[in-house]
């Protein structure tokens, strides 16, 4: 029946003059011509649309074939493969390139991951050539199918070990070497037409400057295919060195994107330094941040820092610190995301960008560069928060690293900001670690300076030596804050003698006594009251052997215990008063050490700079 139908809506449109085929004419036909295809009727099908009487039928009509013809070839099983591929390159070379076009990308859109590499992997062939077919007016064309395979690559899973993208188990890395052949003709069109600078060639172009601007037009296009393969693919996907694996098709693809970045005419340093130049107005439709996103921009500056692709391209003219002043930019763009993939590359271009420099050369006024301020904030967040245990251990890593390169007054400046901002317990006593460390540094002989010692050093003691809620602060909140202050307290007053006074911690020991250790006494006693009439209440009710297993009122870390039984409550709130007994060692020691020098008079007295 369908068969039969289709002979006649062929046969009837014989005598019809081109183009003049009704609307009834174009739904028979397709009807009946995919029925027959999903029949197993294709060997006719065949014979009807290499019939030369029928090529102005097929020309105008054949395209809405395709999608029978692509599930069969898709399929690769079906007895009449051979015949469907016949009739689809047939259509491929007799119908208009445009409705092509527009039917092949219909095929293109799928959910599954195994249909969409699978249809990437047929079709991007076809779309080539009639691409190619449109001549001078394809550059939108191929914009529009470019970003519908970049839409389709996204929903493909990345491979995370290198064992996945070795095997390429969810065909991305199939699916990017496709890609690539697919765009090279059109790179290479770019490329000549960016090369071919004699103005003999230009004189040949039409006085309206057509062609010129179906140039631009092309490069556009090119470029924007760029921008979105940086984001997606390559910032999802981690790229590997030669030394881990040899032949890697991601790492190839990502050099191959930045070939093609040459090839429209980018400059690969233009566009890393996007941040600190000002780029020349660019003729064309695309405004600033559509053209260069900053997501494209920082995957960019991940695979020439970190990865040294394109390295033979860059110039080695720019100094350590230039590079990083640009960096940080795209190092914070990568580290506020909450992607694991993104906080990876953020750290790794951190530390790439920061090793260069040399180790104290950062001078303060870079801390005035908004950068320079957040990324360590969103530093902490990865250190804090992230759940990944490898990244929360890289972030500690880069922060140190971060510290070791500023300068003096910088590392001073750095830690004003560190502990007014960071709200976390265990940033600021790692913070007041590296305090006591400069201050050991600066006691040494021949090290002196003026930032940690004397009228300098003052504020910032005073800032280290504070309890955030004065005797009601939590104590186990903020165990790490409070131990690192008592640790630097006792080392002052060890390491700096009465007589000598250089840090000036003796004439500000009467502050720092009131301010902080008495505060700290009540606190404890406080705390450890309340901890102890939990143990006793908790344990009296296990003798009793109550069935009652609700929660004490017992907070760590500003949060409720959960529920547990009476045994891990008791051991629970064992550790917390052997933390006070911590705690109250240290602190009767420091006691110990004043008492003892209370009778020696302090060298001169200091007088507190503003800073």
């Amino acid at each position: 029946m369908a068969l039969e139908q289709f002979s006649d809506v062929v046969q009837r449109c014989e005598a019809l003059p081109n183009d003049s085929y009704t609307s009834d004419d174009h739904n028979v036909f397709t009807i009946a011509g995919r029925t027959c295809i999903e029949e197993g009727n294709s060997p006719q099908v065949l014979s009807i649309v290499l019939d030369e009487k029928n090529q102005n039928i097929v020309r105008s009509m054949g395209w809405n074939l395709l999608p029978p013809l692509i599930q069969v070839l898709l399929k690769k099983e079906d007895k009449n493969l051979p015949q469907c591929l016949s009739i689809f390159n047939h259509l491929l070379e007799t119908c208009r390139p445009k409705e092509l076009l527009i039917g092949l990308l219909e095929q293109l859109e799928h959910d599954d991951p195994d249909r969409i590499a699978e249809s990437l992997h047929l079709l991007l062939n076809p779309l080539q050539k009639v691409l190619l077919c449109l001549g001078s007016r394809k550059a939108s064309s191929l914009g529009m199918t470019l970003s519908t395979v970049l839409d389709q690559l996204a929903k493909l899973p990345v491979p995370v070990t290198k064992e996945q993208e070795e095997d390429d188990v969810f065909s991305l890395c199939r699916c990017c070497t496709d890609l690539i052949q697919f765009v090279r003709p059109f790179v290479q069109e770019a490329r000549l037409n960016q090369s071919s600078g004699n103005q003999l060639e230009k004189s040949h172009k039409t006085a309206s400057g057509q062609d010129e601007g179906a140039e631009d037009e092309l490069r556009t296009e090119l470029l924007k295919f760029c921008m979105k393969t940086l984001s997606q693919p390559l910032l999802d996907v981690q790229i590997r060195d030669p030394d881990t694996l040899p032949l890697s098709p991601l790492r190839t693809f990502a050099s191959e994107i930045l070939d093609i970045l040459g090839a429209v005419g980018e400059s690969l340093p233009s566009l890393l330094f996007h941040p600190l130049l000002k780029r020349k107005e660019v003729p064309g439709f695309l405004e600033e941040e559509v053209r260069y996103p900053k997501n494209s921009l920082a995957s960019l500056a991940h695979l020439v820092f970190v990865h040294h692709l394109a390295a033979d391209t860059f110039p080695s003219v720019f100094s350590p610190l230039f590079c990083l002043r640009s960096n940080m930019e795209h190092i914070s763009i990568l580290l506020s995301r909450p992607e694991d993939s993104r906080l990876q590359k953020g750290l790794e271009l951190y530390e790439k960008s920061m090793v260069r420099v040399e180790d104290g050369s950062l001078p303060a006024d870079l801390l005035e560069i908004k950068t320079f301020l957040t990324v360590p904030q969103d530093l902490v967040k990865v250190m804090t928060v992230c759940p990944k245990h490898d990244l929360r251990t890289k972030g500690l890593k880069v922060f140190q690293l971060s510290i070791d390169k500023f300068h003096t007054e910088a590392k001073y400046r750095f830690f004003q900001y560190m502990l007014r901002t960071s709200n976390h317990s265990g940033v600021e006593g790692y913070v007041i670690k590296n305090i006591k460390n400069q201050i050991d540094a600066a006691l040494q002989p021949g090290n002196s300076n003026i930032w940690f010692e004397g009228a300098h050093l003052l504020p910032l003691l005073r800032k280290v030596f504070s309890l955030p809620d004065g005797p009601e602060t939590d104590l186990l909140q903020n165990l790490d804050r409070v131990m690192e202050s008592l640790n630097l307290l006792r080392y002052l007053v060890i390491r700096d003698k009465v007589t000598e006074n250089q840090t000036g911690i003796w004439t500000e020991l009467y502050k720092i006594e009131d301010t902080f250790m008495k505060p700290l006494r009540v606190g404890l006693n406080m705390s450890r009251a309340h901890y102890e009439r939990e143990l006793q209440g908790t344990m009296e009710n296990k003798k009793k052997k109550t069935k009652d297993k609700s929660v004490l009122s017992v907070s760590v870390g500003g949060d409720e215990l959960p529920k547990m039984t009476s045994k891990s409550q008791i051991q629970a709130l064992h550790s917390a008063l052997h933390t006070f007994d911590m705690i109250e060692s240290v602190l009767v020691r420091i006691e110990e050490l004043t008492e003892v020098k209370d009778g020696l008079e302090p060298a001169g007295e200091l007088h507190p700079l503003k800073t």
